[in-house]
């Protein structure tokens, strides 16, 4: 079974866009686990938007990853079947997992 890693780029992104993220990654790689960095949710409650996005992975229950502050490289370091949710670009051009990214701002794309 894949794993999902939520980006906080990413969710932030997918709230503002008012789209819904959970439904829409399991759509895309269904049967997977969303799972979410322990370092991401640190970076989560001092944004815009960061509060909610906290209270639905809490609802969803998603799945929390231990891990340092550096939450890239902690990414990048992972081994296994995994699916990256993210729009960081400079992230994106490192990294060798599947990669879920919002288009037009209005609905997610698996690449």
């Amino acid at each position: 079974m894949k794993k999902v890693i939520l980006d906080t780029n990413f969710i932030l992104s997918c709230l503002s866009f008012k789209i819904d993220f959970i439904v829409e990654t399991r759509k895309l790689v269904p049967n997977s686990t969303l799972s979410i960095m322990k370092g991401t949710l640190h970076e989560l409650e001092n944004k815009k938007l960061g509060n909610l996005a906290l209270q639905i992975l809490g609802e969803k229950k998603v799945n929390v990853i231990d891990s340092g502050d550096y939450v890239d490289n902690e990414i990048l370091n992972l081994k296994g079947d995994y699916a990256v949710a993210t729009n960081d670009k400079e992230l994106i051009k490192k990294l060798k997992f599947p990669i879920i990214r919002i288009k037009q701002k209005k609905y997610l794309i698996l690449q």
